[in-house]
């Protein structure tokens, strides 16, 4: 089976590498931009009604290759399924941002940790009654002493 996945935009940030990029994209204040391809322009009708996004996108500079990963917080190694790790047999970033502002093709964005050049798959709206789960939890993340936010 053979799946094709298009980029509809790119994002263009302050960070021009991984080691720029916060940690978690949510802590952090920095306005980005999604630069939509003027082919899907047009699927951005009422996006602007939108205060928040999901962005999907391809990091295109992680590994593939890899199934467990160390995360920060507790040094132990976990499969990779059960982390946020950008290394990753498909490597798609996910991130729910604030929409700050709409000018034409382009999506002024808050709470984005990518780097320039990040080809977007895709964005959807994000609905607070569909995608929150308050109980919610990730078990072994829960035995991390303090999470810095």
């Amino acid at each position: 089976m053979h799946f094709v996945v298009k980029p509809i935009g790119v994002i263009r940030s302050p960070y021009k590498d991984v080691s720029e990029a916060p940690y978690q994209g949510r802590f952090s204040n920095d306005v980005c931009k999604i630069e939509i391809f003027k082919e899907f322009e047009e699927g951005l009708k009422d996006v602007e009604t939108c205060s928040h996004i999901i962005v999907l996108y391809w990091l295109d500079k992680a590994k593939r290759d890899v199934l467990r990963a160390r995360p920060p917080h507790n040094g132990m190694i976990h499969g990779v399924f059960a982390t946020r790790s950008p290394h990753r047999p498909n490597p798609i970033g996910f991130a729910v941002v604030e929409l700050v502002e709409r000018m034409g093709r382009i999506l002024k964005i808050r709470g984005l940790d990518a780097i320039d050049g990040t080809p977007v798959i895709d964005i959807k709206p994000y609905f607070p009654q569909i995608d929150c789960i308050p109980n919610a939890r990730v078990g072994w993340f829960e035995k991390v002493k303090r999470f810095k936010t």
